[in-house]
């Protein structure tokens, strides 16, 4: 058994002169893969998602870099992102399974909040875009957010910043203008790894008694130290966000495009095959990122989908991941 628990960068060079980046961990000799999709400002880094359960199941989990983030190249300007996101998921997989007919693997697709629309992009996606579709077995979405084009009331429950941000005014503003004003604001703060920690170091003092001491109870659980746990955390977070947009912005400037795009299918129209998979969706009423309205959605939509309850904000998901994970993975011996 191969296995490697590190998260090493590899440059995968495609055929149409783009460089994809992805890290991996796990059995890497296995054909079961956890194709997993980062969030907003991140890149693909395995070591974030480290669980003792997904170790335990002896899978290969594979972290890509998405297009226009961290190291690996925007999309073409004449390639719809769901043409360009398919095609580079589909090399990859080929690159690490270069024997594959493209339909001998088991496949789980996952992603967690901004990461859940490029999740979403490959369980839907047409089987001669994405050939290893029809490899799936289930889909894990974290904090998911909604296809805005069929979501009509995707806008009533996002707080007035980020309904600048990614909702209507953002969409309907010429020439992107709200993505380029807050690259401007932000660009230099963001041009190292010490301004952005020291702008996160108070995240976990923002947990309630609640949350606090289940986070705690959770550290004890895994012999971790509270602290070192929320400073590690920090550490990536921080380290992460500056290397995502150290090359370009292009990946955050289609953030508002794609949210409004069409993602190449209607949740409530998918056909009988592409609705075999199980969908698990993660939610939390205290969420003011990714709002329950956007799972409960998804939930009515997708036929094979069920929600999981989770307790406390949007970091909270970080302590409770390993549960989410045993219930994703619980058919894997």
């Amino acid at each position: 058994m191969s296995t490697d628990i590190g998260s090493v960068e590899r440059l995968l060079p495609l055929r149409d002169g783009r460089t994809l980046a992805y890290t991996e961990s796990g059995n890497l000799s296995s054909k079961t893969v956890i194709l997993f999709m980062h969030g907003l400002f991140s890149i693909g880094d395995a070591s974030q998602m480290e669980s003792p359960v997904i170790l335990s199941k002896n899978v290969r989990f594979v972290m890509p870099t998405l297009p226009g983030w961290g190291n690996t190249s925007p999309s073409p300007p004449s390639t719809p992102y769901r043409d360009c996101l398919a095609s580079d998921m589909t090399a990859l997989l080929f690159h690490l399974y270069p024997d594959s007919n493209g339909n001998d693997i088991k496949l789980y697709i996952a992603g967690t909040s901004y990461g859940t629309v490029s999740a979403q992009i490959l369980y839907g996606a047409p089987y001669d875009k994405f050939p290893f579709g029809r490899c799936i077995s289930d889909v894990l979405l974290c904090g998911a957010l909604s296809p805005f084009r069929y979501h009509k009331g995707y806008a009533k429950s996002m707080t007035w910043k980020y309904y600048i941000v990614a909702g209507p005014i953002s969409y309907y503003m010429p020439f992107n203008l709200i993505s380029h004003a807050i690259k401007f604001l932000v660009v230099k703060h963001w041009s190292s790894i010490e301004s952005v920690e020291a702008t996160y170091r108070g995240l976990f003092d923002k947990l309630d008694r609640e949350e606090r001491k289940a986070f705690e109870k959770w550290c004890e659980g895994c012999g971790k130290v509270p602290e070192d746990v929320a400073r590690t955390y920090v550490q990536t977070l921080a380290r992460n966000k500056v290397k995502s947009t150290s090359k370009s912005w292009e990946g955050f400037m289609l953030m508002a495009p794609l949210l409004h795009s069409d993602w190449g299918f209607r949740p409530d129209a998918l056909d009988e095959e592409h609705s075999r998979p199980r969908v698990l969706l993660t939610a939390s009423k205290d969420d003011i990122l990714s709002s329950m309205a956007y799972a409960h959605y998804l939930a009515a939509n997708y036929k094979n989908a069920r929600i999981k309850d989770i307790h406390g904000q949007h970091l909270s998901i970080v302590y409770q991941m390993d549960e989410v994970w045993a219930e994703f993975l619980a058919d894997e011996q």
